[in-house]
């Protein structure tokens, strides 16, 4: 492969995931929550000066993964039981937000790897957990495959891979997945089967592993550097510790979902945050007045001047209510979960991700109202934050928060265990 196809764009059919991330290498040791904050700032200082550009000529950041990963963010949850620093769920949506203000697509590639370890807390084995959190504090990035297309699986909960015992007695797994954010990048990459019984199981294989292919299919016009394509499964052999039986938690309250909610809602936190900085850097020096407005810069523009004012109480809502939310599980998280406090926890987030979705499709859009017809030239590619914010608040309709959150308070329903509430 030349340089241009294992640093950038998307690789020929032919080649498409043949390229595999550098083995993982020990990691900083962030120190403390305010420590992450500051090198997640940092991070995305550096990282927003090419998002535009690698969004624009869709250059995948193999470069950028690895300098989030050195930095040891990618840790930062593993509990202090296992050698972590635990941090809490309001720093993790910070860390987010920051992240996606800057790229989305570097913010929403680990946002599984998050997800997986907050699973794995709540349906993994002691034995489970020390191997894989010891992996994560080492380096490794965890990346899922997520659900099957349309027409090979009716609904999205379908399960269409399958594990079985050969003929050795050795454990093998097959199937396709989309949907697969991260798994291009990760080097284990766990995702659901339906075991010999037909129960669901979560298999973890590595990437690297006989009979493993990740292909680099994602073609969507947003989030355009996130690989979330196809893996294909055929015969990977599988230890027996590698799989987790979820279908033991099918009905068990547990924080898995909010918190997964939760964090796709710091996305389009940081989406909106970032939509609104580059609006009013362009009126600030780009922009120019309307002919009628009597005034010599757009910033005076009093109709610009009360939107811009309306668009950052809307951002900072958005914002407040994630962060309450964050802090509502981080104080959930500290007792046993039961079914009202899971059903509490979806609720908070599907208000959060109500808030954050409204926010980052309405900045990314006012954006162009207020800069005016100069700031859609392709040269400054602002139309990536609209097209980030909507293809992202598309995963989860909004429509289902808002039912969610209306059967609550109407009816008293709680919402069913799943990753997506």
């Amino acid at each position: 492969m030349n340089d241009r196809n294992t640093q950038g764009g998307a690789l020929p059919d032919a080649l498409a995931g043949q390229r595999l991330p550098l083995p993982p290498q020990a990691p900083y040791v962030i120190a403390s929550e305010a420590e992450a904050l500051v090198i997640a700032q940092q991070l995305a200082d550096e990282f927003a000066q090419t998002a535009a550009e690698r969004d624009r000529l869709r250059q995948l950041p193999w470069d950028e993964i690895e300098r989030y990963t050195a930095s040891g963010l990618g840790a930062i949850s593993i509990p202090k039981a296992y050698g972590g620093l635990e941090a809490s769920n309001e720093t993790l949506v910070q860390v987010f937000a920051i992240l996606s203000a800057a790229d989305p697509s570097l913010g929403q590639i680990p946002q599984n790897h998050f997800a997986l370890i907050q699973n794995l807390k709540d349906t993994g084995t002691d034995a489970q957990k020390q191997r894989w959190f010891t992996a994560v504090l080492n380096g490794a990035r965890l990346g899922n495959a997520g659900p099957e297309k349309k027409g090979k699986a009716a609904v999205i909960t379908d399960i269409t891979a399958h594990l079985r015992r050969v003929a050795d007695g050795s454990l093998r797994v097959s199937g396709t997945r989309f949907y697969s954010t991260g798994a291009l990048f990760a080097h284990w990459i766990p995702f659901r089967a339906a075991d010999e019984q037909g129960r669901g199981v979560q298999v973890w294989v590595q990437r690297d592993a006989p009979g493993v292919q990740v292909i680099d299919d994602w073609s969507s016009f947003g989030q355009r550097t996130t690989a979330s394509g196809s893996v294909l499964f055929e015969q990977v052999p599988v230890e027996e510790g590698d799989v987790v039986e979820s279908w033991r938690f099918v009905d068990v309250p547990s924080l898995s979902g909010p918190i997964s909610q939760l964090i796709q809602a710091s996305i389009d936190a940081g989406i909106a945050q970032g939509a609104l900085q580059d609006a009013l850097d362009f009126l600030r020096n780009r922009a120019r007045p309307w002919i009628d407005s009597g005034v010599d810069s757009a910033t005076q523009d009093p109709h610009i001047i009360q939107e811009v004012g309306a668009l950052q109480i809307e951002v900072d809502a958005a914002q407040a209510v994630l962060l309450e939310t964050a802090r509502l599980l981080d104080a959930f998280a500290a007792q046993p979960i039961d079914a009202a406090i899971s059903a509490r926890a979806s609720v908070a987030v599907a208000e959060a991700k109500i808030l954050t979705t409204e926010a980052a499709l309405n900045a990314s859009e006012q954006l162009f109202a207020l800069a005016g017809s100069s700031s859609t030239r392709a040269a400054h590619n602002l139309d990536r934050h609209w097209r980030n914010a909507r293809v992202h608040t598309l995963h989860d309709p909004v429509r289902w928060k808002y039912h969610l959150l209306g059967n609550y308070l109407l009816n008293g329903a709680s919402p069913r265990y799943h990753q997506w509430n």
